[in-house]
């Protein structure tokens, strides 16, 4: 099959490779898939650049986690029906040496999703990380309906994610943008009220709307945000943060504290299975009931799969996917 492929950690065009590749075969519980597209996301070019000191788990890997396809082979243990059926792939490369950067990859079969008719395969292969990462975001402390959610950083795609997984589930949402001139380019599907965070009076913008503060937070910058955070939450919120610009950051604990605040870290290769397949079921029921509008840039054939990991290291808006199926 072909594949993209590296052995050492580096900047994507060096350490990339594109070639052949023996074909892998589904062991138990496991189904392959023949890959349409694959998703790229910024932890699969963290893992390649070696992000943070961190290492290579294997000694060659296959990138990125996300994608979509149909499958053509079941192990052991798998129903046979599900041989043809149209999915998306989530954490094909999560603890794994082998994701979806190539013609064929192998997943335990919860990890392949059904992908409803009225579903593209090209949204489904931008759902897995960034939604998986917002439905925590959002769910991970109980039901959202009737509640109203900040969420930072809608022009995201995880936040893009979580502020439409949030109206899909009855929440009010108020979506941030760094700047004015960015508000006129959200999308009206993906929050009721946008705050722009470089207007001095963006609290009060945010208070006025939530006179006895936001019942949650979602936030992709807790360095950056914690004062605002901390300012606009109500008694007992919570802040579920899976992004920071300082590696250490710092927060008005007092204030926080006297509010009873909780503060949910979200690493999404380490959430709890359930709460995955949870995840998987409710993206799965938000885009066929059309609640979910991604950005997606044009698709990269797969010998190009170094372009499309630059594009994410340098934070392209839009989502980068391999074409490989087609």
């Amino acid at each position: 099959m072909l594949a993209v492929w590296y052995d050492r950690q580096g900047p994507a065009a060096e350490v990339l490779r594109y070639g052949d590749l023996t074909a892998p075969e589904p062991g138990i519980g496991e189904v392959r898939i023949q890959v349409t597209f694959s998703g790229v996301n910024p932890g699969d070019t963290k893992k390649r650049r070696g992000w943070l000191g961190s290492s290579m788990p294997f000694s060659r890997v296959i990138p990125h986690s996300d994608g979509s396809g149909v499958i053509n082979a079941v192990g052991p243990g798998v129903d046979p029906t599900r041989l043809g059926r149209r999915v998306w792939i989530y954490g094909a490369q999560s603890y794994r040496p082998c994701g979806t950067a190539a013609e064929l990859c192998v997943v335990p079969d919860e990890q392949a999703v059904d992908l409803p008719d009225n579903v593209s395969d090209l949204v489904g292969a931008c759902l897995g990380i960034p939604g998986i990462t917002a439905h925590r975001a959002i769910f991970a402390d109980g039901p959202i309906d009737g509640s109203t959610v900040l969420v930072h950083g809608v022009l995201g795609a995880v936040a893009g994610l979580a502020a439409q997984l949030g109206r899909w589930a009855g929440a009010t949402i108020i979506g941030t943008v760094r700047r004015t001139q960015d508000i006129g380019i959200v999308s009206d599907t993906i929050a009721e009220h946008i705050i722009a965070l470089d207007r001095d009076d963006a609290v009060d913008e945010i208070r006025s709307l939530a006179p006895t503060g936001v019942d949650r937070i979602v936030e992709v910058s807790l360095s950056d945000n914690a004062d605002l955070d901390a300012a606009v939450i109500r008694v007992a919120g919570v802040i579920a943060a899976y992004g920071t610009s300082a590696p250490r950051p710092e927060i008005p604990f007092w204030p926080m504290l006297f509010d009873n605040v909780t503060i949910r870290l979200l690493g999404s290769d380490d959430f709890p299975t359930k709460a995955k397949q949870r995840a998987a079921e409710d993206l799965t029921s938000a885009a066929r009931d059309g609640f979910l509008n991604l950005a997606i840039g044009v698709p990269h054939p797969l010998d190009r799969a170094a372009q499309a990991h630059d594009l994410v290291d340098q934070g392209t808006r839009k989502r980068a996917v391999l074409a490989i199926g087609l």
